[in-house]
Parts: structure tokens; sequence; C-alpha cells
């Protein structure tokens, strides 16, 4: 089972903080990072958190999914190996 869930859909002001903040209740996030565009330096609209364990990982995706934080509706779902570009 996979313990890192991807969030989309965050508000701007959305922080690493704020994130772990809001996936916490649901176990230990040993990991929270908003991606941040590498130009400007503003968030890109989506982060990933992690889990110390699995089961709490699937209890975060279940219950924020299509849930509120800073405004925004977000979508989460887990997380996957990036892809390597040609």
């Amino acid at each position: 089972m996979n313990n890192k869930l991807f969030v989309g859909g965050l508000a701007w002001a959305t922080t690493d903080e704020s994130l772990k903040e809001a996936f916490s209740e649901y176990g230990e996030v040993t990991d929270a990072k908003v991606i941040l565009d590498r130009n400007t330096g503003r968030s890109r609209g989506f982060g990933f958190v992690t889990f110390a364990e699995a089961e709490s990982a699937e209890t975060a995706k279940n219950a924020m999914d299509n849930q509120d934080i800073d405004g925004r509706t977000v979508r989460v779902d887990y997380a996957h190996d990036k892809r390597r570009r040609p």
C-alpha cells in the first residue's frame, strides 16, 4: 500500500505547514510539501502528503477528497512515481 498522497487544487495561500495541519488528524504526517514554481516561487496548486503508515494515508484520502482546504476544494489521490520524460 502507498503512504504518499497527491493533493491537487490547492489555494495559492496554502503552505507546507497548513497542508500538514489539514491532514494530521488522520495519522502521523512525516512530510507535507506544496510544490512551488521554480521561476516565480508561487504555488503550482498541488502538493504531496506522506504518512508514517499506509492505513492513515488511506483514511486521509477517503476523508479529504473533495473537501475544503484554505477555501478551495481539493482532490486527493495516491501519488505515483514521476515518469521520466524522453
